[in-house]
């Protein structure tokens, strides 16, 4: 038997949803947390449970742990009692009697909402509703033509048609729905209903069970999933990018205690959620600064995590070089007491954006011998581990039955393979590896290793000052003390929801105009609630559109952009 050491490779997915709750009436505003819940978490969950030595990095957002236990236990509570659901596209799916005018219209387009090549497409019933949806999407006048059925049964299929694939290979409710194709009664519905929240009661349950067992490591990242090198510091934003335009505030008002308290409550909520405290955290949009790095580490956390770019930025930065094999190691920044991974960005992309449109064996085999030549080239050498990071929600719905073939392949022969060794980043921090010095980190984030996706151009850096504004606004209001403790509270979270990455990351020409406004629309509600909460009224500025978008067309779910792909974040 070989004694050459096994290749560790940690397959680490990141679960992620920002709030799309507003808080004044407790409404979704988009329904991507249950969808992605009832396709993609339970998809994963459900392999790794099939998979016998599969291991694997889970890392969840606790403000979208939140949101699936509200939906859980809003879905429980309206099959008990007929209480409403908050989210009108699933309130519908089991309504006794469905909205007219606008909010039907809405309804219809809402049901578009999908892969068309992989989701559309695949089931014939769904294709020819989506055939006609579309044509009173073009000219609503039509949807009077219609009939009451032929919505209900729209919404049935595209509840069907989310589905995970294990769900529709292992529940025989599901298939006798879908083989009765069409004139769904409202029985139909609620047993539909019945199983979306049966799915979103057990999500967390189900990856807690998997974290005892050992075959994941749970992970978790601040709260609302912030974007803390930037609340900590604008300008660190130059380190990889020194000519880039910043926000006319200085610097956001109170940005060290902001991130310290997401830090804080993401370990809370997690605890919450799981009732362990976590060991490693991916910062939101995998964004470190050396300052960012010590908050995680005053946090108690063992691990972290960034993209590859962040790590050839710094090499550079440091006079070093990159010799192929330093990607693949752990480090220790700036005498820090906190090891920092660094993603293969070449192998994690191939898997969010190429091999969607291969065989699955073939981008199995494909991804295996990339493996083969990283150990090829460093034989005897224990101290490798190639860190393998994405969404754990998007690539999978422009592959084939949600990637089900793929990531049933990947884990079964990685398990199999005699020269690699599945791994979470604990386990390899327990195994004797040995984090490499760096003594300099230039901060970046895992898209492009800057921050120029949420930064530098107008419209990012408009919506970074509004939000500078309010929390201006929130600290004068705070000082007052006007507020008592449940209003101090409802605004806190709100606070925490303007707070997110997700806003301006979406701002620009380059992004599909439909999403663009979706995510500006939400961010303007959640900065407009925060000063309601505060007694205020919202300023003007609040009522003007900050981006539109348009710049390419949206095709899949997934856009393109410049060198980097990145897939649509719904």
């Amino acid at each position: 038997m070989s004694t050459e050491p096994r290749l560790k490779v940690v397959l680490c997915w990141h679960m992620h949803q920002p709030e799309y709750r507003s808080y004044v009436d407790g409404r979704y505003q988009l329904p991507w947390v249950y969808l992605h819940a009832i396709k993609d978490y339970i998809d994963m969950a459900a392999i790794i449970e099939a998979t016998p030595g599969a291991r694997a990095v889970i890392n969840f957002v606790p403000i979208l742990l939140d949101q699936i236990q509200d939906y859980a236990n809003q879905i429980r509570a309206h099959l008990r009692e007929r209480s409403p659901i908050a989210d009108p596209l699933l309130a519908a799916l089991a309504a006794t009697q469905l909205p007219d005018g606008a909010e039907r219209l809405a309804l219809v387009r809402a049901c578009l909402r999908a892969n068309e090549r992989r989701i559309i497409d695949r089931f014939p019933a769904y294709r020819r509703l989506a055939d006609l949806a579309r044509r009173i999407d073009e000219d609503p006048a039509e949807l009077d033509y219609y009939s009451e059925q032929f919505l209900i049964d729209l919404l049935t299929w595209y509840h069907l048609a989310w589905l995970g694939e294990t769900v529709r290979r292992e529940d025989g409710r599901v298939r006798q729905l879908m083989t009765k194709s069409c004139a769904y009664s409202l029985d139909d519905r609620r047993l539909l209903l019945e199983i979306i929240g049966q799915i979103m009661g057990s999500v967390t349950e189900r990856y807690r069970r998997l974290a005892e067992s050992g075959a994941i490591e749970l992970s978790v990242t601040p709260y609302a999933h912030p974007m803390l090198p930037l609340l900590l510091d604008f300008e660190v934003a130059r380190e990889a990018v020194p000519d880039m335009s910043l926000p006319e505030a200085p610097s956001y008002p109170g940005g060290r205690e902001r991130a310290a308290w997401h830090v804080q409550e993401g370990i809370a909520g997690f605890e919450r959620h799981f009732g362990f405290r976590p060991r490693g955290c991916w910062p939101a949009e995998g964004g470190l600064s050396t300052e960012t790095v010590a908050l995680l580490a005053e946090a108690g956390f063992h691990w972290t995590a960034t993209g590859g770019s962040v790590l050839r930025n710094s090499l550079a930065r440091n006079g070093d070089c990159d010799n192929g094999g330093a990607m693949h190691r752990a480090y220790r920044v700036a005498d820090g007491d906190i090891a920092c991974f660094f993603r293969d960005d070449g192998l994690s992309d191939l898997i969010g954006f190429t091999y969607y449109d291969w065989h699955g064996d073939d981008a199995v085999a494909n991804l295996v011998h990339h493996l083969e030549n990283i150990a090829g080239a460093h034989p005897g050498d224990d101290q490798l581990v190639v860190s393998i990071i994405l969404d754990g929600e998007n690539a999978w719905e422009a592959y084939p039955e949600n990637g089900y073939h793929f990531i049933n392949g990947l884990y079964q022969r990685l398990v199999d393979h005699p020269g690699i060794e599945l791994a979470t980043f604990s386990e390899c921090l327990d195994s004797g590896l040995e984090p490499v010095d760096l003594a300099q980190l230039v901060a970046g984030s895992w898209v492009y290793g800057t921050f120029s996706t949420w930064m530098g151009d107008g419209e990012k850096n408009r919506g970074w000052d509004l939000l500078c504004q309010a929390k201006e606004a929130w600290d004068r209001v705070m000082a007052e003390g006007k507020l008592d403790a449940e209003q101090r509270e409802i605004a806190l979270k709100q606070l925490a929801a303007c707070e997110g990455s997700d806003w301006c990351w979406w701002f620009g020409d380059y992004n599909p105009a439909g999403s663009v406004g979706d995510f500006e629309r939400l961010y303007r509600l959640h900065l407009s609630n925060l000063y309601r909460f505060l007694d205020l009224e919202p300023p003007e500025n609040l009522r003007q559109v900050i981006s539109i978008g348009g710049g390419f067309a949206e095709q899949g779910g997934t856009m393109r952009r410049g060198t980097t792909e990145e897939a649509v974040g719904i």
